[in-house]
């Protein structure tokens, strides 16, 4: 892989990892246009650390508040409801919550997951479907609900389901918790938040990997120009889809989700 075709995918990874049309599902299509492979586990190490670095960005206040309330804040039962001292406390460990469904899925189904990202086809199929999710999205009545136990359940389960690439995360994740009651701005919020500790398990796993694989200084600059260009263009999608939300033009995406399905069935079949 060549700087330039490093900086391709890491610009495909970042914007596609957060406007709602699957990153996983572009990078498998982008490995077939330009016939390289994103298999090395370097190079998903340092597109994963760009995604990161794009959402730590945007939130970064949120985040030291949450990181802060999750060591410091106290969790309390009472009359059979939990309490905490204060709310970044408790959107930390709703957080936390919603990133179960998709540990436990990635944990037993990898080795299945590995063969879908291998197959266009099925790649198509999914982003048909994430299509069709997000065009929906349309049809639901504004509401203003916060999230709680149970919408955060309902957002972790979304994740989970978009391991599977073509499903997208965000596009998931962000309708499910607009389907669920939350307030459409603080959805986005939360969809992004909840990439933050699936991210970093992802590339603490990663690394491991790294370590056993070991190094090669001649892919320096290609790595770096891939991380680089991931974490740009996420942190702009980012600010442009939270635009994008509030004048509640999310569905637009739909229709881009079905034109690449279409195209990915044209050439396949």
């Amino acid at each position: 892989m060549n700087v330039l075709e490093a900086l391709l995918l890491g610009l495909v990874q970042g914007v596609t990892e957060f406007f709602p049309v699957s990153s996983s599902g572009h990078l498998v299509l982008a490995e077939e246009l330009l016939g390289v492979t994103t298999e090395n586990i370097r190079f998903m190490v340092v597109i994963h650390l760009g995604s990161l670095l794009a959402v730590l960005a945007v939130y970064r206040g949120q985040v030291g508040r949450i990181v802060k309330g999750l060591f410091r804040g106290r969790v309390r039962y009472r009359r059979g409801r939990w309490t905490f001292s204060d709310p970044y406390t408790r959107l930390g460990w709703l957080l936390l919550l919603g990133t179960i469904p998709a540990g436990i899925v990635g944990i037993l189904t990898g080795r299945l997951i590995a063969n879908f990202f291998s197959s266009p086809f099925l790649v198509g199929v999914c982003l048909t479907v994430t299509g069709l999710v997000l065009f929906c999205v349309r049809l639901i009545r504004p509401r203003e609900g916060e999230p709680n136990w149970w919408r955060t359940i309902i957002v972790g389960v979304a994740q989970a389901v978009a391991i599977l690439p073509g499903m997208s995360r965000s596009g998931l994740t962000i309708t499910a918790g607009i389907y669920s009651g939350i307030e459409k701005s603080r959805a986005a919020e939360f969809s992004f938040l909840l990439s933050i500790p699936v991210i970093l398990c992802a590339g603490a796993l990663e690394v491991g990997r790294m370590i056993k694989v070991g190094f090669c200084l001649s892919e320096v600059l290609p790595l770096l120009a891939a991380s680089g260009a991931a974490a740009i263009s996420g942190y702009l999608a980012i600010r442009f889809l939270l635009r994008i939300i509030k004048k509640g033009r999310l569905h637009y995406f739909a229709y881009y989700c079905w034109l690449v399905a279409l195209i990915v069935f044209i050439l396949y079949i």
